[in-house]
């Protein structure tokens, strides 16, 4: 099929239309429902303007739009072709979804400076469609170091020391470093081929090139664009992330930012360099750029599966879960054939609207209930059934269970791995494994939560080894304490705790405080003076009974399994979001699990609870950014059902909704349901009619016209 040009400004007003708006937030930032009417009412007319153009792209038409011409043969060109529509649709339907989740997310948590939020939101998303529709290497490295610096302040939101880290980092791999690769890339296809322009099937000239410089262009680009898409050992920028906000990270990991690094593969592929010439570029022991391209791939989807495996914030194993399945596209990408390009492309949008309900889920539970942690959820489901049946349903689609998103697009993947070992090389039998363990490590990680979710108790709670325990688990209650317990006492804690003793009875406790008040008739305020008159033949022998002691000579449990003292802080550990190292013991940390009521708050200390005194928002919602104060905590008492309560179950247990409760909105907020409800029925609906929504048509007209005829549709 053969494309026929159309002179269209429609894709240049794609690109402008959130940055007209962006500047309207900011003008609008003392009215934030004006603010936020503006976010959709450019998110509605983004993805009408981009839809206007679906149709005639489907007839094999390109709208395209030149702004400038910068050098001869280079231009600043904006072109809407099927590739290109691929990604702007979807990024910019799943904009107004977004939209009306940040809504609702921001608003809960009463987060501060939601104006600069939703600027950089809108500028992000004109960078977006910037690459989307690039007509060349040029455009689309500018757009590419623009989204870098657009999506900066939403990754930095919280302005904390970490925040800022994790900023820092995002652009020293991103921009620095991915943005530099795709330049120095860029700069040998034009010297190579005198063109930078994209061409379906590939610039010719590069066929004609010498090999090894042709070799060194392509991995200087998919390098480059796969920073982005977070391909190890690349990916530590994607981790570190998490930080933001949960719609940035939806927006992040699911929409824009990382999918712009696996289009742009694709563009390297599929209109750079071409699936065939792809292919036939030769590297030692018989891998082709291909296929080394799809190791590569492998590698990173494997490992970043048994890392998530370790993960017990739940961000945190989403993010790994991403680093996992882009590289499904990005193996995908390397597999020469009809299938394997299909289902590479069609995992864009399957784990586009799969990881985005995965993410909302996790936003939701921690502005319902400040519960972060795998480890504290027990029982939740009961709390939050729609949500946790939303993310149930996303994560069997990440695994690829059939009539899923998820699913179709691996079955496609391992098609055309089995045609390719079977026709062209063996060494794709061993892609089509890497595949399918992933699926089965996909179960591993995605498994323990919803388990933990629906059938786990909160007072009997078996804690996963696959969440930093003991292999075997280790049975203990997870709900907050109670009245007459201590701070720490029959809590879940992530490490540093002693093993529950089933078997041992209230009776054969011993209280070391009432043994002391027994011996002195104190109030159980010991001094140093005092203890040298104790009646030590009350207190248990440490020497004798082999108990360990402190300074004072308490005797105290010995937590330490191993040489690490746990009442120290331990050491940092990769990003530091090991349960066992972000929280050595819940007595220490003063909005843990089983830390509730007046005591919490004076541990919290003062400087912790004036924002809430200081700060005031009007019945819009208004949090006047530039009044705000630079230490609100998000974490306040007033945002949870249960006062005094962070994270895990409140003392008693969750509350048990029913289905029509949380439908009628008990569980949380529309603004946030209805976004998560929405993304979860897009991934089922592109599992049962990939067709009718679209997708595999355009998908199949991508793949149609850049194969050559002899290994074209079956």
């Amino acid at each position: 099929m053969t494309e026929a040009i159309v002179q269209d400004p429609r894709p240049l007003l794609a690109v402008l239309v959130s940055l007209v708006a962006a500047v309207l937030v900011v003008a609008s930032y003392r009215s934030p429902n004006v603010r936020e009417g503006w976010t959709i009412l450019a998110a509605v007319a983004k993805f009408g303007i981009v839809a206007s153009m679906l149709p005639r792209v489907l007839e094999g038409a390109v709208f395209e739009w030149t702004v400038v011409e910068l050098l001869p043969d280079i231009a600043f060109v904006l072109r809407a072709d099927a590739l290109g529509m691929l990604f702007a649709f979807l990024a910019s339907g799943l904009w107004i979804v977004t939209s009306f989740y940040s809504i609702g997310y921001m608003r809960g948590l009463d987060e501060a400076n939601q104006t600069r939020y939703f600027a950089a939101f809108a500028v992000s998303l004109s960078a977006t469609m910037g690459i989307a529709f690039a007509g060349n290497l040029v455009t689309i490295f500018v757009f590419y170091e623009l989204l870098s610096i657009a999506t900066y302040p939403l990754v930095a939101h919280d302005e904390t020391p970490e925040a800022r880290s994790a900023g820092r980092k995002y652009l020293a791999y991103t921009m620095f470093g991915g943005g530099v690769l795709v330049l120095a890339g860029t700069v040998m296809v034009y010297w190579l081929t005198g063109t930078v322009a994209f061409t379906a099937g590939g610039i010719e000239e590069l066929a004609n090139a010498d090999p090894g410089l042709a070799m060194l262009a392509f991995f200087l680009l998919a390098v480059g664009f796969g920073v982005k898409a977070g391909i190890m050992p690349l990916h530590q920028w994607l981790p570190e992330a998490m930080v933001a906000p949960t719609p940035v990270s939806g927006l992040l990991h699911a929409v824009a930012v990382v999918k712009s690094g696996a289009f742009g593969v694709s563009r390297v592929v599929l209109d750079v360099f071409g699936p065939e010439l792809v292919f036939d570029l030769s590297l030692p022991f018989g891998f082709s750029a291909g296929l080394m391209l799809s190791t590569i791939g492998a590698i990173t989807l494997t490992a970043a599966s048994l890392i998530a495996l370790r993960k017990d914030h739940l961000k945190q194993r989403l993010a790994y879960s991403t680093v996992s399945q882009l590289s499904y596209i990005v193996l995908g990408l390397g597999l020469f054939g009809w299938y394997g390009l299909v289902g590479a492309l069609l995992h864009i949008p399957a784990h586009a609207f799969m990881k985005l309900t995965l993410f909302f889920c996790a936003g939701n539970l921690h502005v319902s209930t400040h519960t972060d942690y795998i480890s504290e959820m027990a029982g939740i489901g009961k709390r939050m059934p729609l949500t946790m049946g939303a993310f149930t349903v996303a994560s069997l689609g990440m695994a690829g269970i059939p009539l899923l998103a998820g699913f179709v697009s691996k079955y496609y993947m391992l098609i055309g791995g089995v045609r390719m070992g079977m026709e062209l090389t063996p060494v794709a039998y061993y892609l089509v494994g890497a595949l399918l363990l992933s699926g089965v490590l996909n179960v591993a990680y995605f498994w323990p939560v919803i388990y933990t979710a629906f059938f786990e108790a909160e007072d009997d709670h078996d804690a996963k080894p696959l969440v930093d325990f003991r292999m075997g688990g280790e049975r203990r209650s997870t709900l907050a304490t109670t009245a007459g317990r201590g701070a720490g006492d029959d809590v879940a804690t992530d490490g540093g705790r002693p093993e529950d003793d089933d078997d041992a009875s209230d009776e054969d406790a011993v209280d070391v405080d009432d043994i002391v008040e027994d011996a002195d008739g104190s109030d159980g305020e010991v001094d140093a003076g005092t203890a040298e008159g104790t009646d030590e033949s009350a207190i248990p022998d440490a020497e004798m009974d082999d108990l360990p002691t402190d300074e004072e000579g308490v005797v105290r449990p010995d937590f330490n399994t191993s040489e690490r003292d746990f009442s120290e802080p331990a050491d940092r550990v990769d990003t530091g979001d090991y349960a066992v190292d972000q929280r050595p013991s819940d007595v220490d940390v003063p909005f843990g699990v089983g830390r509730e009521g007046p005591d919490a708050d004076a541990a919290d200390g003062d400087d912790d609870h004036t924002a809430d005194d200081d700060h005031v928002v009007d019945a819009g919602g208004d949090d006047h950014d530039d009044e705000h104060h630079d230490d609100v905590h998000h974490d306040e008492d007033h945002h949870d059902d249960h006062d005094g309560h962070h994270g895990g179950p409140p003392p008693g247990g969750w509350e048990h909704l029913r289905g029509l409760e949380a439908l009628r909105g008990r569980e949380s907020t529309w603004f946030t349901l209805a976004p998560i409800l929405t993304a979860m029925t897009l991934a089922v609906l592109l599992g049962v009619i990939p067709y009718e929504m679209g997708f595999l048509e355009l998908i199949e007209l991508i793949v149609d016209t850049r194969l050559p005829e002899e290994v074209a549709r079956p």
